[in-house]
């Protein structure tokens, strides 16, 4: 894999002229109380460019003015005495091992290298600092790179800094087969916990205890990372879009919203099913699922590179405005947007919602998507999202998701076991 994690770098150095430098940070636990911290999850871009997921560490990327390139990966040194409590830091020969970085550096040399390298390219250009700058919300926490380039502007105004995440997400948004595998693998023990939380079902359920029989399959096949909190959502409680509680009664003659996925080696599963928590769907259940169904399929098959997101989105409105009168939605001035209230695909990959821009949602072969069409009718406590991960090829789209129960007549099946 090293040799996989060296492409990836000289490809992201490839799109930077010098004299410049990348960092990347691998980010520390958030404390949560007292003397006890969150658990660690490792920035994303870091582990794609090294393999490696532990915490405060940082890649560095050097191109100077004639285009020669250098990589340094800064570590914390390793701690006989923390060793007994907690475990051993990374040693410096697993690190260049796990990602193919030779120059290994230990943290606290970090800011007196940093200050000699841009202290000798004076002169030679203006100097540019990539960082991954990204900012979901306003309010956000600031993340390493945030702090550092806060820093960095103070102390030395004379560089410029950039932000590096367009570069990455468009790198990021296209498979490699041995990425597509990885997900593969996270889809099949998905399929295997689904199908366990559905024999887990009866009236009367707690959405908690149907939680609880997901993650008990997940760690029974050794898995133990979630690709997001799953949601788990009876009866009314499904058309609340990112309903996260989990916690409430699922009464005979509801329905069941589920959506969740494991991860493999950080690559996520995102799937969403609804099914009956008795095993059997109403009239009208049916009625609304199947439409669902019906809307998805439509979209899996005409997926095909060039088309955009909001187009693939389209498809599905055009399709459920066909059908409002159909299925008695058309009234009270109502239109598709009271009932489906959210877009149709997001990317997947290394994160649930990956790493993209504007520029990443047209359709590329070789790029994995979500299509998660749902109809969401409050009044009559009906929630439906069947969501399935699919890869664009050249040719068109390949369900990945084609082996977890779907039609009303297998889950009906399934659960009559």
């Amino acid at each position: 894999m090293q040799e996989i994690f060296r492409s990836r770098r000289e490809t992201l150095l490839g799109q930077i002229e010098g004299p410049a430098m990348i960092l990347i940070f691998s980010g520390k636990a958030p404390m949560r109380s007292l003397d006890e911290s969150y658990p660690f999850s490792v920035d994303r871009n870091f582990y794609y460019l090294t393999g490696i997921e532990r915490e405060n560490m940082v890649l560095v990327l050097k191109k100077d003015y004639a285009g020669k390139t250098t990589e340094e990966l800064y570590i914390e040194p390793y701690d006989e005495y923390l060793a007994k409590w907690v475990g051993g830091r990374m040693r410096s020969s697993e690190a260049m091992e796990i990602s193919g970085v030779q120059n290994i550096r230990y943290m606290d040399s970090f800011y007196e290298k940093m200050n000699g390298w841009l202290d000798a390219s004076r002169g030679t250009g203006k100097i540019h600092v990539h960082l991954d700058l990204w900012r979901y919300k306003e309010g956000q926490a600031d993340t390493e790179a945030h702090k550092f380039a806060a820093k960095l502007q103070k102390e030395y105004p004379y560089v410029q800094i950039d932000d590096i995440v367009g570069a990455l997400a468009a790198m990021r948004c296209v498979k490699s087969d041995i990425e597509i595998d990885k997900m593969k693998r996270a889809q099949e023990t998905t399929r295997y916990a689904i199908e366990a939380m559905m024999k887990h079902a009866y009236p009367g359920v707690n959405e908690c205890e149907l939680e609880g029989a997901f993650d008990f399959a997940l760690m029974k096949q050794g898995v133990k990372e979630h690709a997001f909190p799953s949601i788990v959502a009876g009866g009314v409680r499904a058309t609340t879009l990112h309903y996260q509680d989990n916690n409430q009664e699922v009464k005979d003659g509801e329905l069941v919203l589920i959506d969740l996925g494991s991860a493999n080696e950080h690559y996520c599963a995102d799937i969403s099913r609804t099914f009956p928590v008795n095993g059997k769907f109403t009239e009208r259940q049916k009625e609304i699922y199947n439409t669902v169904l019906e809307a998805q399929d439509l979209v899996i098959a005409g997926a095909r590179p060039g088309l955009t997101y909001a187009e693939l989105n389209q498809m599905v409105v055009e399709f459920y405005e066909s059908k409002l009168d159909e299925l008695g939605l058309r009234k009270e001035g109502k239109g598709v947007g009271d009932y489906y209230y959210h877009g149709v695909s997001h990317g997947l990959g290394l994160d649930t919602h990956d790493l993209d821009t504007a520029k990443e949602h047209v359709l590329r072969p070789g790029m994995v998507i979500t299509v998660e069409p749902g109809l969401y009718i409050e009044e009559e406590s009906i929630g439906v999202r069947i969501e399935n991960d699919i890869l664009i090829t050249e040719d068109g789209a390949i369900d990945l998701s084609s082996n977890i129960l779907k039609t009303v007549e297998d889950i009906e099946n399934f659960m009559r076991k």
